[in-house]
């Protein structure tokens, strides 16, 4: 009995498979290393994956270089999902899911801020509980941040600080977008919510504990995008604020 139950223990993680949400606006030099280096760790690491790539319209080509890499590795690991404009971040992982086949699903930056070695972690940090969520964090045990200057860790600090002071979420970094999910739990948890671009992550983390789901943390480094330019600015700060004041009303 206890062999049978190993072994159906075993057929279990087989079965599993984790499907990559690539959200991506003028990635066209980071996304070929995003990809080899996601292969490279889950194939290493024996995962049954697929990388959706989800491309908002880049006019840099992106998803001409995404067209290439779908004949490198082929089309069942590299699944192509594009939109004529950017619509969003929060749509796009909407639109990721319609097409994902996987029953857990991954999301991260495409510009090479979220190292995928990271992911295994993810995947070993989920199984050890069977978590609803894993999320990375940059703000404890080794977690960290490289490429920022004072002013913006300062920042990001104080935003955390905040978050954490108001809305007691249960979690250590509500703003990252480097996440595990089983895939009817995100699916809820989108449709329970209603902030766009950057809070769209830390609404995410409030509706999960207002739910009940369980999270797990795995600590991560996020390094400054390489190539492009940053996308967060003054207009995203405003958002941030306005988000937080919203949630701390209503929740």
């Amino acid at each position: 009995m206890a062999e049978l139950t190993g072994r159906g223990a075993m057929e279990e993680v087989q079965n599993d498979k984790y499907s990559i949400l690539l959200p991506t606006y003028n990635e066209r030099d980071n996304l070929p290393i995003i990809v080899w280096l996601i292969i490279n760790y889950m194939d290493k690491s024996d995962y049954d994956y697929e990388i959706i790539v989800i491309d908002d319209g880049s006019p840099d080509g992106t998803l001409e270089i995404a067209k290439q890499l779908q004949k490198i590795y082929g089309s069942e690991k590299i699944i192509l999902r594009p939109r004529e404009k950017k619509l969003g971040l929060g749509t796009a992982y909407i639109h990721g899911i319609e097409h994902a086949t996987g029953n857990f699903v991954i999301l991260m930056d495409a510009d090479l801020s979220h190292h995928p070695k990271f992911i295994p972690q993810f995947i070993k940090k989920q199984k050890s509980e069977n978590y609803d969520l894993v999320s990375g964090t940059r703000y404890i045990d080794s977690g960290g941040v490289y490429g920022w200057d004072f002013k913006r860790k300062l920042v990001s600090r104080g935003a955390n600080f905040l978050t954490q002071l108001l809305l007691r979420p249960g979690a250590s970094d509500l703003t990252g977008s480097f996440r595990l999910y089983k895939k009817d739990v995100l699916k809820k948890l989108i449709e329970s919510c209603i902030s766009k671009g950057y809070v769209f992550q830390m609404e995410m983390i409030i509706r999960a504990r207002e739910h009940g789901y369980s999270i797990g943390e795995v600590p991560i480094t996020f390094v400054d995008r390489v190539y492009g330019e940053s996308k967060l600015g003054g207009s995203e700060i405003f958002q941030f604020a306005k988000g937080l004041l919203y949630l701390f009303a209503t929740t």
